[in-house]
């Protein structure tokens, strides 16, 4: 997540008088909120510099979504929602700083100097599409309900103990901690429901369940309403001309198409043909064997395809094969360093990603959060504190991935891995006339990858054979998209492809990510399952740091406290995206530092559709 912090704060407390008591000053509200450093856009600023602000309206675009959908309610665990949302948040992330976000519904922001709330000015003229005010009573519900209905959230949200109306227009939100820098940007995150909506009668007659699925088409605040739907296979939204928020600085030179379309596919491969078949206009490629070999058909050749690489400013995180601790064979760690021995990178980068990828090393990768070297002064403070806790190596040797640049140094990790197994009680045994490893209780050592994609069965393969050479009895599974996402939400897994993506800010979200609560949460990103104290404490010290040097410090820490655990067996990266779209539209010069921008910031280039069309 994104995470920002106010710079104009309270005045502070009036010195203590004898006479008569000390009095707060009034509060100072801002336009913007900012983690550390000066918010680049002033108060009287006329669009964000990354826009178009002569952008033309009108013309469509298409999109692919994977998977399906039962429900039109995202704000609910019941069923699968669609990937859209008309709904307007309190505040709007910036694209070209980080860490820094602009009102949206909210007018402006404040909270007094130890951040133990923060209070939202409304807009007058906020209203949802039923012209009906937005006001601080649908913040309130929509607080409350949402922390109710969804435990993901109501972790992100779990220092948040109370919203209220403190004004015509104002809403505050009290904290249960201070100095939690991050926690008034969270709750500018806050998408707001309308509760005069969801607490009506629906068309059959009977009251609207919040909490439940529901293919109704929902009320919303957007630039976009629903125009049509067909359940699990498509949506397309319509742009509402006469959107409360259209002039809006920060909604300038953005929302220019007529119409948006998400299309369902179940697998990426069936999406990538309909891209090929012009059914949709956009593609983010994350196959490096797509991207090498699967653009070689006539629209390219002729133009009406482009094909981009673009280099952004911002963290590559950590992806990897999550070994679930939760299952008994993975809570040993010389258990998951050896899966990280038996798989050969080098191999794969060679032989199936065409040599695009840098191995991952980090939970932070491309950034200055990246532990690199032996801890400085600054890290051992936080660190020295938890040595009991933690593996000796986080303060004696710098990580590194195990490398295979030839068959002698894979025979020599393997032999490694092997030892690493026996000294965790694996012993090499017959069954069924395979290799296997058994412990003392005769329990054979398995592991099951659980996997939705075809890109990753190729990956999965060749691993699986090293790990069977060590006696280790593998299978793949592959199923569809709806019951993959089941699966993991409820831990059913013992490996999955992981992923967690990181901001230039770090913050609470490092909680669901790593943290000993969201262990147990269903439906939260800790796919591992850590439950580590230390890991817990090193989270806090990334959330209360006091400023950028202590921050960068903190999570350097906690990389290495991660990475010496061996919680994933990594996976890679690469520093820049790549996209191919259909070559219809029109964009800025320049893309915005942090964000590809697509589909807000672009818009239909009639010239550039008929010639496409006529190609």
């Amino acid at each position: 997540m994104t995470n920002r912090r106010t710079l104009l704060k309270l005045a502070g407390l009036a010195p203590i008088s004898s006479v008569m008591p000390a009095r707060a000053e009034e509060p100072v509200f801002s336009h913007a909120v900012s983690l550390f450093g000066d918010i680049k856009y002033k108060p009287d600023f006329t669009h964000f510099d990354y826009v178009n602000p002569k952008a033309p309206k009108g013309g469509k675009v298409r999109q692919w979504v994977l998977g399906s959908f039962d429900s039109l309610n995202p704000n609910s665990l019941k069923g699968d929602p669609a990937a859209v949302t008309v709904l307007e948040s309190l505040m709007v992330d910036s694209l070209d700083e980080p860490g820094t976000r602009y009102g949206l519904i909210a007018e402006s922001v404040s909270h007094p100097g130890d951040v133990s709330s923060v209070t939202f000015k409304l807009r007058a003229e906020a209203k949802f599409h039923d012209g009906q005010p937005i006001t601080p009573e649908d913040v309130v519900w929509s607080f409350d309900k949402i922390k109710a209905n969804l435990p993901t959230r109501a972790e992100y949200y779990k220092n948040v103990v109370k919203a209220e109306k403190t004004g015509d227009r104002l809403v505050t939100f009290t904290f249960d901690q201070k100095n939690n820098r991050e926690l008034p940007s969270i709750v500018g995150q806050l998408v707001v429901m309308p509760k005069h909506w969801w607490t009506a009668n629906g068309p059959d007659g009977k009251p609207r369940d919040v909490s439940a699925s529901t293919l109704e088409i929902p009320l919303g605040s957007g630039p976009y309403k629903i125009k049509s739907v067909n359940p699990g296979a498509g949506i397309v939204l319509e742009r509402v001309p006469d959107y409360w928020g259209k002039d809006l600085p920060v909604n300038v030179g953005q929302n220019n198409f007529d119409e948006m379309s998400y299309v369902y596919f179940q697998t990426q491969l069936v999406a990538f043909e309909g891209f090929k078949g012009d059914q949709v206009d956009y593609n983010y490629e994350s196959s490096s064997k797509n991207w090498a070999t699967g653009y070689d058909f006539p629209a390219v050749k002729q133009g009406r395809v482009v094909l981009e690489k673009i280099a952004l400013k911002k963290v590559s995180g950590m992806q990897g094969w999550a070994l679930n601790m939760r299952k008994p064979q993975f809570q040993d760690v010389r258990v998951r360093r050896a899966f990280d021995l038996a798989f050969d990178f080098e191999w794969a980068n060679q032989n199936l990603f065409f040599g695009q990828y840098t191995r991952s090393r980090s939970y932070f990768n491309n950034s200055e959060m990246e532990a690199k070297g032996l801890p400085s002064a600054e890290e051992l403070a936080l660190l020295t504190p938890l040595k009991e806790q933690l593996p000796p190596e986080v303060f004696t040797t710098e990580y590194a991935n195990p490398v295979n640049p030839d068959a002698t140094a894979r025979r020599k990790n393997l032999r490694e891995a092997a030892k690493l197994l026996a000294d965790a009680g694996w012993v090499a045994s017959q069954t069924g006339g395979k290799n296997t490893l058994k412990n003392a209780k005769g329990e054979i050592l398995s592991a099951e990858f659980l996997l939705y994609s075809p890109l990753f069965e190729r990956i999965a393969l060749p691993y699986k054979e090293q790990l069977e050479l060590l006696g280790i009895t593998i299978s793949l599974r592959s199923i569809d998209v709806a019951q993959y996402q089941k699966r993991v939400e409820s831990f059913d897994y013992d490996i999955i492809v992981g992923s967690f993506a990181q901001s230039l800010s770090p913050g609470n979200e490092q909680r669901y990510f790593f943290g000993s609560a969201a262990a147990d949460q269903n439906g939260s990103s800790n796919y591992v399952g850590i439950k580590n104290p230390a890991i817990d404490k090193l989270i806090d010290k990334v959330i209360f740091a006091k400023d950028r040097a202590g921050l960068v410090t903190a999570c350097r820490a906690l990389d290495r406290a991660l990475m010496w655990n061996h919680y994933m067996v990594p996976h890679w990266y690469i520093p820049y995206e790549r996209v191919a779209y259909w070559n219809r539209f029109g964009r800025p010069e320049k893309t915005p530092d942090y964000n590809l921008g697509f589909p807000g910031l672009w818009w239909w280039d009639e010239a550039k559709a008929k010639k496409t069309a006529a190609g």
